[in-house]
C-alpha cells in the first residue's frame, strides 16, 4: 500500500481496514455490474452516492467540509484497490471527482464556494468534472478558446470542452474560460459551473477504445450567464497558474492508477498461467513465462519505488512539477507494457472482451495521453533539465 511506510500504527491498520471494507463494496456493488456498465459506457450515479454513504469519496477533504478528513493515503487507496480490480474505467472519473477537484476549492475556493460544493461532492449528491480540453486545444491549455465576458454581476460564456470525464453526470464543472482573450495565459480563468444553469448542454457520450465505462462527453456553453462569485476564488487571470500547481496531483494519481493497474494485470496471468495447459505442462512451467513474467514483477517493483518517491514528496509539499510528469511519464508506458506482455500469454483469448486482462490492455492506452501526453512530460523533464 502507498505511504504505508509514513502512517503511524494506528493509521497503517485503519487503512488496511478501509481497503478491506472497500474490497467487499466492490464485491457486492461494482463487480456483479461492471460489463453491464460497460457496455452502458458509464457507471449509474447513484455509484457515487453509494461510495459517499461509505466514506469512500473525497477522503482527504476536511470534516468541515463534510469529507471524512482522512490522511491523502485513504483518497489514493481507492484508486488503488478499484485500479487493481480492472475498473480503470469508473477510476479514470472517481479520481476527477476525489483528487482532481477537491484541491482546487480547499486551495483557491473561497470560504462560500467550498462549504457549498465540497459536503454535497463528499456524499455523492454532486459529481464533478474538470474542462480543460477543447477540440483545439489540448495539452497547450493557453490556446484554450472558450470565453467568459463580464457583464454586471454575472459572466456570459461560450464555447466547448471535449474528452470530460463525468460529463454526463456532471453537478458541477471546474471550467477554463478566456477572460482576456489578449493576454495569453494570463486570461485564463477557472469557474464553478453549475450545470443546471441555462446555456449548459451536453453533446454525446463519446465512444472510446478503452476504458468504456468512463463518461466521457462533449460539453457546450452558449451565453451561459454565471453569476460572478462561480469564479474561482473570486480573482480573475489566475486559471493557469492554478491549474498548473495542481497538475502534480492529477499526473501523481495517473501514476497510482498505472501501478496498481499494472498490478491487477499481473495477478490475472499469473492465476491464469498456472491453470492454462500447453504441451503437456501448465504455461506457467515454461521458462519464457517465468522470465517475462519475473521481468514484470521487477518493473512493476521499480515503478512503484518511484511512485512512492513521489507520494512521499507530495504529503511533504514538495513534489515540483517535473517529477510528477516523470511519474506519469514512466508508469504510464510501464502499465501499457506490462498489458501487452501479459495479454500475449493469454493467447486468443486474451483478445476476447469476456477475459478482464483484455480491459486491462485496452484501457491503459489512455493514460500515455490523459493528464499530458507522453510526449509534453518528455517536454516538461527536458525543460527542467536544460532550461527552456
Amino acid at each position: 500500500m502507498l505511504t504505508n511506510h509514513l502512517l503511524s500504527a494506528d493509521e497503517r491498520a485503519d487503512l488496511a481496514l478501509f481497503t478491506e471494507s472497500l474490497d467487499r463494496f466492490c464485491d457486492a456493488e461494482i463487480e456483479p455490474h461492471y460489463r453491464d456498465w460497460e457496455r452502458a459506457g458509464q457507471v449509474p450515479r447513484e455509484l457515487f452516492a453509494r461510495l459517499g454513504a461509505q466514506g469512500y469519496l473525497c477522503a482527504d477533504v476536511p470534516e468541515a467540509y463534510g469529507g471524512p478528513g482522512a490522511s491523502v493515503a485513504f483518497s489514493f487507496a481507492v484508486v488503488e484497490v478499484l485500479s487493481r480490480r480492472g475498473y480503470a474505467g469508473f477510476v479514470g472519473g472517481l479520481q476527477v471527482h476525489n483528487d482532481i477537484i477537491p484541491p482546487y476549492l480547499l486551495h483557491f475556493g473561497t470560504e462560500a464556494q467550498r462549504q457549498h460544493w465540497l459536503p454535497r461532492m463528499a456524499s455523492g449528491e454532486a459529481i464533478a468534472a474538470i474542462g480543460m480540453t477543447e477540440p483545439g486545444a489540448g495539452s497547450d491549455l493557453k490556446n484554450i478558446r472558450t470565453t467568459a465576458r463580464r457583464e454586471g454581476d454575472h459572466y456570459v460564456i461560450n464555447g466547448s470542452k471535449i474528452f470530460i470525464s463525468n460529463g454526463q453526470n456532471a453537478d458541477l464543472i471546474v471550467l477554463a474560460a478566456k477572460t482576456d482573450a489578449a493576454a495569453g495565459a494570463k486570461g485564463v480563468s477557472l469557474f464553478l459551473v453549475d450545470t443546471r444553469t441555462p446555456g449548459f448542454s451536453r453533446g454525446r457520450r463519446l465512444e472510446k477504445v478503452g476504458q468504456h465505462a468512463g463518461d466521457t462527453s462533449e460539453l457546450f456553453f452558449e451565453d451561459m450567464r454565471v453569476p460572478a462569485d462561480a469564479l474561482l476564488g473570486g480573482v480573475e487571470g489566475q486559471g493557469f497558474v492554478q491549474m498548473m500547481r495542481e497538475l502534480p496531483r492529477e499526473r501523481l494519481i495517473i501514476g497510482v492508477q498505472a501501478i496498481h493497474g499494472a498490478k491487477g494485470a499481473l495477478e490475472q496471468t499469473v492465476r491464469y498461467v498456472q491453470e492454462r495447459q500447453a504441451f503437456g505442462q501448465s504455461v506457467a512451467q515454461f521458462q519464457n513465462t517465468r522470465f517475462t513474467l519475473a521481468q514484470v514483477a521487477t518493473d512493476i517493483a521499480a515503478g512503484e519505488a518511484f511512485l512512492n518517491a513521489g507520494v512521499h514528496a507530495y504529503t511533504l509539499g514538495q513534489l515540483t512539477p517535473d517529477a510528477a510528469s516523470a511519474i506519469k511519464l514512466h508508469t504510464s508506458e510501464l502499465f501499457s507494457r506490462v498489458a501487452d506482455q501479459c495479454l500475449q500469454f493469454f493467447g486468443g483469448y486474451g483478445y476476447m472482451a469476456e477475459y478482464p486482462i483484455s480491459r486491462f490492455w485496452a484501457d491503459a492506452r489512455v493514460l500515455r495521453i490523459y493528464g499530458g501526453t507522453s510526449e509534453i512530460m518528455k517536454e516538461l523533464v527536458a525543460r527542467a533539465l536544460l532550461g527552456r
